[in-house]
């Protein structure tokens, strides 16, 4: 049989479709591209480097480090991943804290619990709150502006070791833990100890925690392990993000032992009474068994692993190799 003979296979040196295209390799052997129809914007600071393009499947997507960060089609499902469960489990948080965020889409699913009254949001780069204000009306839909948002231009580790506050709900909304890049001590027991003095009683941690593909999955297990150590309950989950061509994982910690509570709650009583608006990802069919939605394979992978992250032997980890 001759391979040459097959359109579908293509040769070392051909070139790609018409145009212009955001190449991101996920392995050696495996890269996902958006074809780009615009590019919108551009900043680079000595933090991170940001792009805005615009692309024909995606519409906007925004590209930090030359990884996709979320895209304007299916950004709703990275953010309501990250933030409605703890938000619903939770049964009365008045004050949030976000690490990172700079979308302002986080911000603006945790506004959507009518008893929240203080959201404070520190982000490193006052650059990316800028280039949210300006070009992601869409994601954020003007939470920037609600009288109940504190944005603190800061490092979000400096916010955990300083403030006063005590907060119900904690979210870690950083960018992976890259070598040289500022968030990779913020994913370490000595920081997640700190943190947990910040948090009220009954108080729910959640994280958006890496890749669930089996061949990038690495951070999350070490995570998981790192949290063991802190909270008492732990729990994983994932949803797949099209734009990023893969499941993508998630953690919950506390003190509190939300996964029991999780199948006695009315899950559309509770939207309706206790929220302006309900996730597009979650109803009272999916939610219960949230925590148990990992496939087998991974969660033994989880299972086995057992050394935390410390600031003396930190991870690093990107999703472009």
């Amino acid at each position: 049989m001759n391979f040459s003979d097959f359109d579908w296979i293509k040769k070392n040196g051909e070139k790609m479709p018409k145009g212009e295209w955001f190449i991101e390799f996920f392995t050696k052997g495996e890269f996902h591209c958006h074809q780009i129809s615009s590019k919108i914007a551009h900043y680079k600071t000595k933090f991170q480097e940001a792009t805005l393009i615009k692309t024909h499947t995606f519409g906007k997507v925004l590209v930090l480090d030359g990884e996709t960060q979320s895209s304007e089609y299916d950004e709703f499902i990275y953010h309501e991943g990250l933030v409605f469960p703890a938000l619903f489990l939770h049964k009365n948080p008045e004050k949030a804290l976000i690490l990172g965020g700079g979308e302002g889409a986080t911000a603006r699913d945790i506004l959507k619990r009518k008893s929240v009254k203080k959201v404070v949001m520190a982000d490193i780069d006052h650059n990316i709150l800028d280039f949210a204000r300006k070009y992601l009306d869409s994601w954020h839909k003007g939470s920037f502006y609600d009288e109940r948002m504190v944005l603190l231009c800061q490092d979000a580790k400096k916010c955990v070791e300083n403030t006063k506050l005590k907060f119900d709900l904690i979210y870690s909304d950083l960018p992976s833990p890259i070598e040289g890049g500022p968030a990779f001590s913020l994913y370490t027991i000595e920081f997640y100890k700190k943190m947990k003095k910040i948090m009220a009683k009954d108080a729910i941690f959640a994280m958006q925690s890496g890749p669930g593909t089996p061949l990038q999955f690495e951070l999350h297990p070490v995570i998981f392990a790192t949290l063991s150590k802190v909270f008492k309950y732990v729990g994983s989950y994932a949803f797949f993000i099209p734009s990023y061509d893969m499941p993508w994982t998630y953690l919950v910690a506390s003190d509190f032992n939300f996964k029991k509570k999780l199948s006695f709650l009315d899950f559309e009583n509770r939207i309706r009474k206790d929220f302006t608006e309900g996730p597009k990802i979650l109803d009272s069919k999916n939610i219960k068994g949230l925590f148990e939605s990992m496939p087998f394979y991974l969660r033994e992978k989880i299972k086995s692993c057992k050394k935390p992250i410390t600031e003396k032997n930190p991870m690093f980890f990107s999703t472009s190799r």
